[in-house]
């Protein structure tokens, strides 16, 4: 079995490609990435390209079986400019399964594989553990104590491991066209349960600042960040939607076994606080 995964050399599509070779050591994996140096696992093959430019693309489709897509295109998490293209480039070399890497919302990809005779499955993971040292290694390695507003906001937060564990499975094995798979962790844990827990990885406490909306915003600014952006953290920490505070039994169902929480994140991920 070929599998095509895009995204490779992101969090989730590193993942991705790792668990299939540890669920099925003889698929054969096909990489898109638009770097051509980019590191990649031994006998994964690389194929260069950009989903959004259909030509630089086509040939990575041929000889797949199933392909893992992400639904968005460039460093900027821009919009893929045709999707009913690519699915269309899809179906025509043969691939009979796929999965999405997305958010909540239906997008258009996501649309034109249901509309397709691709077996299509849907991934919605809540918070990534490892948004975490995105947010906040340079705090916590600079000593700072680490300011942040809705400090009791509940996150059913996933180690990006399962999320490719999940995907790997689907692609391999299918049994789920059609379905939205959300993908959680094994608890529910406040912001200052993520920084105790931090703490203990790093082998000191960190100290926690609960800020006020307005002083949020104030720092946020002053870090540079554009005003939509600000908006959509206000919106999406201070109103998390309910499956992203509810644990969902993906992993355990599909995976069969149970997903890995927090504390196994930070506990591998400790050197990027130090």
């Amino acid at each position: 079995m070929r599998i095509l995964v895009t995204g490779a050399t992101g969090t989730v599509g590193r993942n991705v490609v790792e668990q299939v070779t540890a669920l099925d050591p003889t698929a054969r994996i096909r990489a898109l990435t638009r770097n051509a140096e980019a590191a990649l696992p031994e006998g994964v093959e690389t194929a260069v390209g950009d989903l959004a430019s259909l030509d630089t693309v086509a040939d990575a489709f041929k000889d797949v079986d199933a392909v893992h897509f992400i639904n968005f295109a460039g460093e900027g998490y821009g919009a893929l400019p045709d999707p009913a293209g690519l699915v269309a480039l899809a179906e025509q070399a043969g691939v009979r399964r796929a999965t999405v890497l997305g958010g909540v919302a239906t997008g258009p990809l996501e649309q034109a594989l249901e509309a397709s005779a691709i077996e299509a499955t849907f991934l919605r993971p809540v918070e990534f553990m490892s948004n975490a040292a995105m947010w906040w290694s340079g705090v916590i390695k600079a000593g700072e104590a680490i300011r942040e507003p809705f400090g009791d906001r509940l996150s059913a937060m996933v180690h990006p491991a399962d999320i490719g564990a999940v995907a790997a499975k689907v692609l391999l094995d299918g049994g789920y066209d059609g379905e939205s798979l959300v993908i959680t962790g094994p608890e529910v844990l406040t912001m200052q349960d993520k920084v105790r827990v931090l703490g203990d990885a790093v082998g000191r406490e960190i100290e926690f600042v609960e800020l006020t909306v307005e002083e949020a915003h104030e720092k946020w600014r002053g870090e540079g960040m554009p005003e939509h952006v600000i908006a959509f953290l206000t919106e999406a920490l201070g109103n998390t939607p309910e499956e992203g505070r509810t644990v969902a039994d993906t992993v355990e169902r599909i995976v069969g076994r149970r997903p890995l929480p927090f504390t196994a994140w930070a506990t591998a991920n400790a050197d990027a606080f130090r």
